[in-house]
């Protein structure tokens, strides 16, 4: 992994770090506009870090719509998401109304500031929920995050806040340094579809063959996925607590 590089707002307009900023592809009118957005924002830098890499420089995260990076506000750090300009939508507006509702119940990195290329939110440090289940094989710990996880999922079912990503969430859940598990990543939630939170996240870390399941299963040992899967239809059928309940103890017994 590269070393981190902490570069001054005013210096972003000098490549690579200008492509990374309008990727792409970077041209003056573009930069200049976007230089002026981040100083709105009052971002003083931009720490380019992570595992990920544009243009050979290293980034926290790229996906189809944003890359993302750290961005100094004075001294405080904060996660950036930069809208790339060949994204599939318009602005990150929508986004940040979704974190927005999910932060009303606790969830996700805090929300601080959005414009249509920029979104700035609380940094988590931490690492990705696969690496950290690597490394930590003891029942009980695993058992907290996990239950800790699970119940954001309710709180968002419960708020008709459908994430859309947590059937396949490796990329969506970090724990923190904390042992605190985060919700990311609201780019494709919504509102206006059937929360599938609950059943997504416990397909993706106990019914599924996926590697997380995998690793899951080693910790916790033989899982009856019938009963999951039943538990499952009936909360399915009639989201209620009492339901969930029994989800959890499905689950984590």
């Amino acid at each position: 992994m590269k070393a981190p590089v902490k570069v001054l707002t005013e210096k972003l307009k000098i490549e690579p770090y200008a492509s990374v900023l309008c990727y792409p592809k970077a041209s003056k009118t573009e930069i200049e506009s976007r230089l002026e957005e981040l100083r709105e924002h009052g971002v003083t830098a931009v720490e380019f870090a992570g595992e990920a890499s544009v243009f050979n420089v290293p980034v926290l995260g790229k996906g189809f719509v944003g890359i993302v990076v750290i961005a100094y506000l004075g001294e405080e750090r904060a996660a950036l998401k930069i809208r790339r300009l060949d994204a599939d939508r318009l602005g990150l507006e929508h986004e940040a109304q979704m974190l927005a509702k999910a932060n009303s119940m606790q969830i996700g990195p805090r929300l601080i500031g959005v414009s249509r290329n920029f979104l700035l939110m609380q940094l988590i440090q931490g690492c990705l929920l696969p690496s950290w289940l690597d490394s930590h094989k003891d029942k009980g710990q695993v058992h907290h995050v996990l239950g800790e996880v699970l119940e954001q999922c309710w709180r968002l079912d419960s708020i008709n806040l459908d994430h859309g990503e947590l059937s396949k969430a490796p990329k969506h859940i970090i724990i923190s340094k904390k042992q605190e598990p985060f919700l990311v990543d609201f780019e494709t939630a919504s509102v206006n579809r059937k929360p599938a939170n609950v059943t997504s996240m416990c397909q993706f870390l106990f019914t599924s063959h996926g590697v997380v399941a995998k690793s899951v299963a080693k910790v916790f040992g033989e899982i009856n996925r019938a009963e999951i899967v039943d538990m499952l239809r009936r909360y399915k059928s009639e989201r209620k607590r009492e339901n969930f309940e029994d989800v959890l103890q499905a689950c984590l017994g």
